[in-house]
C-alpha cells in the first residue's frame, strides 16, 4: 500500500501541484479589477434567475404550482451556469495557455481541468446560496440529499467531457467558440431548466413523449436529479421515475462515460501536436 502511494505521488504529485496553482491563479484573475469581485459568481445566476422567474413564472405562467418552484428554478440556472462557465473558459484554455505550455512541461489536460474546477468552486458557492433560499422557503429535505454529490459528480463528468472535446477542436478550429455560443442558447431553452418538465408532460401526446425523451440528455438528466434529490423529490420528474425499463434509465449514464472516455482519448491523441499547431 505504501509503495502504491509512493508511486502515485511520484507520478501525479507534480501535476496536482501545478493544477492547484492554476486553479488558485485563475480564480483570482477571474474577478480581478471588478468592484464586487467573487460576489459576481453568485450575482450572475441570481440576476438571471430574477429575469427568468418574472418572464416565465409570472407572465407566461410556466410553473409547477408549488412553493418550491423558485428554488428549483434557481438551482437549475446555477447548474447550467456551471456548465456554460466551464465550457466557455475551458475550450480556450489550451490556446490561452499556449506560452505556458511551451515553457513548462506538464500534462496539457491540466489547463482544461483547472478551468472546470474553478467553475466548480463557483457552483459550490451557488449551492450554498440555494440552500439558504431553501431554508428560508421551508423546503422539506429528505434522505435523497445524500445522493447530491453523485449527481454533481455526473454533471461535472459530462461537463469535463464536453470541455475537453471543444478545447481539442478549438486548437484547430477557432469557429467552435462561436458555434458553441449559439448551441448553448438552443440547449438552454430546449432543456427543462427555465420551465418545469411537467408543463410539457401534462399536455400529453407527442409533446409529452418528446419532453420525457429530454431526460436521456445527460446534462438534463443530471440537473433534474440534482433538483429532485436536493429540493423537490415529489414534483421533479427524472429518468428514474419516468421510465420503467432499466436500460433506458442507464442511457444518460452510459453516454456520459462513453463521451468522457472519447474526450480523454482524443485530447491525449492530439495534445502532442498542440504546440506545433499553435
Amino acid at each position: 500500500m505504501n509503495q502504491l502511494t509512493s508511486n502515485a505521488k511520484k507520478r501525479y504529485g507534480y501535476a496536482v501541484t501545478v493544477l492547484r496553482g492554476l486553479v488558485k491563479t485563475d480564480f483570482k484573475l477571474r474577478y480581478q479589477g471588478s468592484f464586487l469581485g467573487i460576489a459576481w459568481s453568485v450575482l450572475k445566476p441570481l440576476m438571471l434567475f430574477c429575469v427568468m422567474y418574472l418572464v416565465f413564472a409570472k407572465f407566461l405562467r410556466m410553473s409547477d404550482g408549488t412553493p418550491t418552484y423558485p428554488v428549483v428554478l434557481l438551482l437549475g440556472i446555477s447548474s447550467w451556469q456551471f456548465v456554460t462557465e466551464s465550457t466557455n473558459i475551458g475550450l480556450r484554455s489550451v490556446v490561452d495557455r499556449g506560452d505556458l505550455l511551451r515553457k513548462i512541461h506538464f500534462p496539457n489536460y491540466i489547463v482544461v481541468v483547472s478551468a472546470t474546477i474553478g467553475a466548480l468552486i463557483s457552483y459550490g458557492i451557488n449551492l450554498v446560496v440555494v440552500l439558504i433560499f431553501a431554508l428560508l422557503t421551508r423546503v422539506q429535505f429528505t434522505w435523497r440529499v445524500i445522493l447530491l454529490p453523485i449527481n454533481v459528480a455526473e454533471l461535472y463528468a459530462i461537463t469535463l467531457a464536453l470541455t475537453l472535446l471543444m478545447a481539442t477542436m478549438y486548437v484547430y478550429f477557432r469557429d467552435i467558440a462561436h458555434i458553441w455560443e449559439v448551441l448553448q442558447q438552443l440547449i438552454f431553452y430546449a432543456m427543462p431548466i427555465i420551465y418545469p418538465l411537467s408543463f410539457a408532460t401534462n399536455r400529453g401526446g407527442t409533446l409529452a413523449v418528446l419532453a420525457r425523451l429530454e431526460l436521456i440528455n445527460p446534462i438534463a438528466q443530471s440537473i433534474q436529479d440534482i433538483r429532485h434529490n436536493f429540493i423537490a423529490p415529489l414534483t421533479q420528474p427524472t429518468v428514474w421515475n419516468q421510465f420503467e425499463r432499466v436500460w433506458i434509465q442507464m442511457i444518460p449514464v452510459v453516454l456520459t462515460l462513453v463521451l468522457l472516455w472519447l474526450s480523454v482519448y482524443l485530447f491525449r491523441k492530439n495534445s502532442r501536436k498542440f504546440a506545433e499547431v499553435m
